[in-house]
Parts: C-alpha cells; sequence; structure tokens
C-alpha cells in the first residue's frame, strides 16, 4: 500500500481586502440573493461570474417541491454564461448564502454537483476558475481552481477515449 497526500491551497480574508472588480462580483452576489426561491429550505444562495470580456451574469438557487428538480446558484450562472456566451472563458465566480432558518457559521462552499459543473467548465476552457466564497460577516475564503475544492473530478478530456 501506497499513502499519498492531497494538499489543498485556499486564501481567507475579509472583504475590505479584495480589489473593486472582486467587491463589485460579491456584491452583485449578495444582490442576487433578493431573487432566489427557497421557500422549502429558506437557505438563499446568491452567484455571480465574470467573464473574460468583461460580461457579468448573475444566478441565485431556484428550488422546486418536486426536489431534486431546482437548481444551484452556480449552475444558474454558468450554465447561462455558457448558453449565450459559449466561447467566452469565465475567471471568476463569487458565491453568498444566507439562511432563514438557522445561522451560518462557516464558509459555504459548492455542492458536490456545482463542483463538478465548475470543473467541466475548467476543463472546456483550459483554463482555471477563481473562486470567492463571501460569509455574511464579509469574510472570504478564495481559491484559483475547483480542484481545490474537488480533488477527484471527473475531467471530461480523459473520458473522450471511451
Amino acid at each position: 500500500m501506497i499513502e499519498k497526500k492531497i494538499t489543498t491551497t485556499f486564501y481567507q480574508t475579509d472583504f475590505s481586502s479584495l480589489n473593486s472588480e472582486e467587491k463589485d462580483l460579491v456584491n452583485r452576489a449578495k444582490n442576487s440573493l433578493e431573487a432566489a426561491y427557497a421557500p422549502y429550505s429558506g437557505f438563499l444562495v446568491g452567484a455571480t461570474v465574470l467573464l473574460e470580456n468583461g460580461e457579468i451574469i448573475s444566478g441565485n438557487n431556484q428550488e422546486n417541491v418536486a426536489y431534486p428538480s431546482g437548481l444551484c446558484a452556480e449552475r444558474v450562472a454558468i450554465f447561462y454564461a455558457g448558453a449565450n456566451f459559449p466561447n467566452v472563458k469565465i475567471k471568476t465566480i463569487a458565491i453568498t448564502a444566507v439562511s432563514k432558518k438557522f445561522e451560518i457559521k462557516d464558509i459555504i462552499s459548492p455542492c458536490g454537483a456545482c463542483r463538478q459543473a465548475i470543473a467541466e467548465y475548467e476543463v472546456k476552457q483550459e483554463n482555471d476558475i477563481r473562486i470567492l466564497l463571501h460569509h455574511p460577516d464579509d469574510s472570504i475564503l478564495i481559491v484559483n481552481a475547483v480542484s481545490d475544492l474537488l480533488p477527484f473530478m471527473f475531467k471530461s478530456k480523459e473520458l473522450k477515449n471511451y
């Protein structure tokens, strides 16, 4: 048996330390919470994507009584970007969340399905996507690629041989 280790790199900071572009993305993600549809969980998530051409796209979670028919904020935003700007790279995604039912005590990160969707776009565009995770207390966790959140992700280019 061979032991192998996985390392992850992230940066922790606060909102005031972000540059103006990053602050704008986080603020837009916070604003997108207002249109989230989460009557069952009370858990509102907002996401904003910055494209390489400067276009900014926001999304929010959309629940459905026929669970799991709803969609997470991250996938709403990146799928819109992919559908409307198919040849433009995603540079950054900012994500934030609030709950109507409980206090969020730690930074919330994307679910596994969203991590895999982000990974697919990184592979498609052959470029990493910077991820800004915002907590309601204005602390921020930054990762420079989804592989730091999903070390064993599927990689579509590897699967093309099948």
